[in-house]
């Protein structure tokens, strides 16, 4: 059986907790014209799918919750129900476009199919069109989607031809057969968690001491953080903005900080929600706004899978500084900090442990935990570095792609940034009803680059002091 793994599968859990919630990922790239034909699009889909097998799977669920769920080809699978096509009205701007994804957004993904659908979106300024991939969360993250835009795509104007495809859906999927393979599972369990504690005692001396030095960490970081308007309950609804800046600016902050581009980002977001307080009449007092950053834990040789392989780090963003370059340096000394406790190491322990416990108790905690209302988190903050060379729809050329994470559990506002062909597009999430300033905020963020990068400049101000810069990590939604 083709289980999801528990972090697959907390995914549909946190859904199935929050009726307000739609966790489906997606990205939206953008390409000239003129559009394809519905027919070419759906050749060209057709002709990848062998490539995608989670494209023909649905979910299902095993009796009783004795396992984890399981991916199960889709008998009935129906190509066209997954591809759809619409138009923005002219003149088809950034606007058009931003509603148009907060609508598409806002629906939930049909769970007796396979979770993803494509939409071809025409009407763009200068005769582009458009190309929204959607997918749930559970099926795969970040950096698996830029794998996703490899996979589908061309690196060359010719596309290549349509890859054999020999598919038909295999059996054995029934409840019967979901429900042995279960308590196989089970019965194989004591086994699998004696060889973990066998490699756990055998890890090299003080790995015990940093993962509960980083679990520790992690505890704190749930702490609830002073009461502000960003965050709280949320309707379905959602908006989306968008902002763009040349990754060259942000290259050039860090450069002259000596720090990374994700800090460079996550101050540039500091900034932005500290003129959002502001402008809301609210003090950003300091520990206003922790933020959840999905960090990447694949393994060499796991770059090529098409699941979730994340932890994530909980941070304090030093949204109490009104100077820009002084919320630099506080974000990357934060981000070492964090990663000096060993907090993500400390959370990929917890979910390699939680793959060999029950799958019963251990999606009953998950929900139990959801159901109780969080106030420790404000947002989230993903940054995805996308494919590194020019890529193409059937010959016609990606000229961006624009990100787009989901909200959920009191979290009103989300901020993604997606780099591609020298540009870091910034997506905006936020709840529709509670947060209308979704486009300020998106030029908030941009804003910030351009006082860093204006403050790089050789007649601006030296950076203050610093600690030694910490490598970046591969963090992904």
């Amino acid at each position: 059986m083709d289980y999801l793994s528990p972090l697959d599968a907390s995914f549909l859990d946190a859904e199935d907790e929050d009726p307000h919630a739609c966790l489906a990922i997606a990205s939206i790239a953008v390409l000239d014209g003129p559009a394809p034909s519905q027919a070419d699009f759906t050749d060209l889909i057709r002709g990848r799918l062998p490539l995608v097998p989670r494209y023909r799977q649905r979910v299902r669920r095993v009796p009783f919750n004795l396992g984890r769920p399981v991916w199960v080809d889709d008998p009935d699978f129906d190509l066209d129900f997954h591809l759809r096509r619409t138009a923005l009205a002219s003149p088809g701007g950034d606007a058009a476009l931003e509603g148009l994804v907060g609508r598409v957004m806002s629906q939930r993904l049909d769970r007796d199919r396979p979770l993803w659908e494509n939409w071809l979106i025409e009407g763009l300024p200068e005769g582009r069109w458009a190309l929204l991939s959607k997918v749930h969360h559970c099926l795969l993250d970040g950096v698996s989607g830029t794998q996703l835009y490899k996979l589908i795509c061309d690196t060359t104007a010719v596309p290549r031809p349509a890859v054999a495809d020999h598919w038909e859906p295999r059996g054995g999927t029934g409840a019967l057969d979901l429900t042995l393979d279960a308590l196989g599972q089970l019965a194989r369990m004591p086994f699998d968690q004696a060889r973990f504690v066998v490699r756990a005692v055998r890890s090299p001396a003080g790995w015990l001491r940093r993962t509960a030095r980083g679990l520790a960490t992690l505890a704190a970081g749930f702490t609830p953080t002073a009461q502000t308007s960003l965050s709280g309950p949320i309707g379905r609804a959602r908006r989306y903005a968008l902002a763009r800046t040349p990754l060259a600016d942000i290259a050039t902050v860090a450069n002259f900080c000596s720090v990374t581009i994700n800090d460079v980002y996550l101050a540039a977001v500091a900034g932005a929600f500290r003129r959002l307080m502001v402008q809301r009449g609210e003090e950003p007092v300091a520990d206003a706004v922790r933020t959840l950053i999905p960090v990447s834990v694949r393994a060499r040789g796991q770059e090529g899978m098409l699941d979730n392989r994340l932890a994530s780090m909980l941070l304090l963003l030093p949204v109490e500084l009104d100077d820009p370059v002084r919320r630099v340096h506080a974000v990357h000394q934060r981000v070492a900090q964090l990663r000096a406790s060993g907090e993500v190491e400390a959370e990929a322990a917890l979910v390699a442990f939680a793959d060999l416990e029950p799958f019963t108790p251990v999606s009953m905690i998950i929900r139990t935990a959801l159901r109780v209302p969080q106030s420790a988190i404000t947002t989230v903050t993903t940054n995805v570095p996308g494919p590194d060379q020019q890529l193409y729809v059937l010959g016609r050329p990606i000229r961006e792609i624009l990100p787009y994470v989901p909200i959920a559990e009191r979290l009103r506002i989300g901020v993604a940034v997606f780099t591609y062909g020298g540009q870091a597009a910034f997506g905006v999430t936020t709840d529709f009803a509670s947060v209308p300033e979704a486009d300020e905020f998106a030029g908030f963020v941009t804003e910030e680059v351009a006082l860093l990068r204006e403050a790089c400049r050789p007649h601006g101000r030296r950076a203050p002091h610093h600690h030694a810069t910490v490598p970046a990590g591969a963090p992904a939604s």
